[in-house]
């Protein structure tokens, strides 16, 4: 018998989830057909299959995770496959999942049942907890608040595009947060080009598409590359290089909610700055005479994260502050 095993979908994915087979056992299929559609922590991903042949047996069930190099079909009356041997049984596709409920049944009179079994994290919700875990270990992470004031700001003003605009220009004033960091081996790599991760969140949780040269290109150019980047996120279609190599991140949370936060710096990146919501509140200002005054203007929140092995505290806060003067630009 041989075997089509989960092939390396690259950019270090180690794993998928089945979300649909397109084949039943039984079925013939020819080369390059579509046999089934897999989804990894940056994408849908179509699997075609690489040879003619009567699909023998189907291993997994839609919403099974299954490793680089396991099998996902047998192919029957094929050549022997001896790379493909496997050891032990697999379960097929019409095999039920056995959980184990390691709680027990012991449950003490009078206290409240579970409302929920617990389940295990899959897709991008499993690589958002284990990048979080990993940050957590190793960064060494310091957080920057202040407030800008942008009562200067055009009423129908685009926020993103702004943020956009004022990390270049940080990212200009301080090249050490525009970086990758290797704790390991402990070098800095300053990069040249400002390739900007920008999170986005939806339904099935949180991914981080990458805004290419934002210092390079002009505004407009930047919005219509952003909005195909949210479009491709939200269908599940956007390639997995264009979820890699963001050299600096962008969170934008308060466009829910939200003052201020402590953003999360993923390795190897140096640096995200987080703007929370737009509040109206009073502010000093220059008066007639060259007197101060009080005025209700709009202030921006932003917090600031950075790894403190790669930067110093006076080397974030003079970006900040390019940052901010950016932002209060008209």
């Amino acid at each position: 018998m041989k075997y089509f095993k989960l092939p390396d979908l690259g950019e270090g994915l180690h794993e998928a989830e089945i979300v649909e087979w397109h084949v039943r056992e039984g079925d013939e299929v020819a080369v390059d057909q579509l046999i089934l559609s897999v989804e990894t922590a940056k994408a849908i991903v179509d699997l075609p299959s690489p040879q003619a042949g009567r699909i023998g047996k189907l291993f997994g069930k839609a919403g099974d995770l299954i490793h680089v190099g396991s099998p996902l079909l047998e192919y029957a009356d094929a050549a022997s496959d001896d790379t493909g041997t496997v050891v032990g049984n697999l379960p097929t596709a019409g095999d039920a999942a056995t959980i184990q409920d390691t709680a027990g049944d012991d449950f003490i009179a009078g206290s409240p049942p579970r409302a929920e079994d617990p389940h295990t994290l899959k897709g991008v919700a499993r690589v958002m907890a284990q990048n979080m875990a990993k940050a957590h270990a190793e960064v060494v992470k310091v957080t920057l608040h202040d407030d800008v004031d942008i009562e200067a700001w055009a009423p129908d003003e685009d926020i993103t595009m702004r943020l956009v605009r004022a990390i270049a220009a940080g990212c200009a004033a301080q090249p050490k947060l525009n970086a990758w960091f290797d704790g390991r081996k402990m070098t800095l790599r300053p990069m040249s080009q400002v390739d900007l991760g920008i999170a986005v969140d939806t339904d099935q949780g949180l991914f981080v598409p990458v805004l290419r040269n934002i210092a390079g290109r002009s505004r407009e150019d930047l919005r219509s590359g952003l909005n195909k980047l949210r479009t491709a996120v939200k269908a599940r279609s956007i390639p997995p290089q264009e979820m890699t190599g963001a050299t600096i991140t962008l969170s934008n949370f308060g466009t829910l909610a939200g003052r201020y936060a402590s953003p999360i710096v993923v390795p190897p990146m140096v640096a995200i700055l987080g703007a929370g919501r737009i509040r109206r509140e009073p502010a000093v200002v220059a008066g007639d005479n060259a007197d101060e005054a009080l005025a209700i203007h709009r202030i921006l929140p932003l917090s600031l994260s950075f790894d403190h092995r790669a930067a110093s505290g006076g080397e974030a806060a003079r970006f900040l502050a390019a940052v901010m003067q950016d932002l209060a630009q008209p």
